[in-house]
């Protein structure tokens, strides 16, 4: 089964004939979908959530519209390196986040913009508490999302978190993916 199967099968986006049609319900229900996903630790099928030439970035907290190319970021990963963050946080190789941390993510003031060419921007505020051990962490910012059609069906194309938080220092790192 390939990787866009098994994201189907678990929960099928609805089919969609063009990306200009597409209504924030069914925005909503992916980004929901992404969050359950992640909060399972169903990392394997929220990847097939993402296209095969996607983008995921965290940039540093103090340098918000930092770009990857010219700015030191937390997270830049294409598709590859984001199946071998996938692979390593399902391993135990992954020393912080084995045995998993309980997450929750939270997804709300979901707005679409309008389409530019073949992929629709979205943006979408979150929270993520992680509760590891005795400890809880809490992560809040703004979600840049840009969707695109694959086979009718919503995908990300690249998803782009933008910390609202001061410091890091309160929650330590970053490991788990926001």
């Amino acid at each position: 089964m390939t990787a866009t199967a098994d994201a189907q099968s678990v929960a099928p986006t609805p089919e969609v004939g063009r990306i200009d049609s597409v209504t924030r319900e069914q925005v909503e229900d992916l980004l929901y979908l992404e969050a359950g996903l992640l909060d399972d630790w169903e990392l394997d099928t929220w990847l097939a959530l993402y296209t095969e030439d996607c983008r995921y970035v965290i940039p540093c907290n103090d340098t918000p519209e930092g770009d990857p190319a010219r700015d030191l970021v937390l997270v830049d990963d294409d598709h590859l390196r984001l199946s071998c963050r996938v692979e390593r946080l399902n391993s135990r190789r992954a020393h912080r986040e084995y045995p998993h941390s309980a997450t929750s993510h939270q997804v709300t003031n979901v707005r679409l913009l309008p389409v530019e060419g073949d992929e629709l921007p979205v943006l979408a505020e979150f929270v993520v508490w992680r509760f590891r051990g005795e400890r809880s962490y809490s992560y809040a910012g703004r979600y840049h999302y840009r969707l695109r059609l694959v086979d009718s069906r919503l995908r990300v194309a690249s998803k782009r978190c933008v910390l609202r938080m001061g410091s890091l220092r309160q929650v330590s790192d970053v490991a788990i993916i926001l």
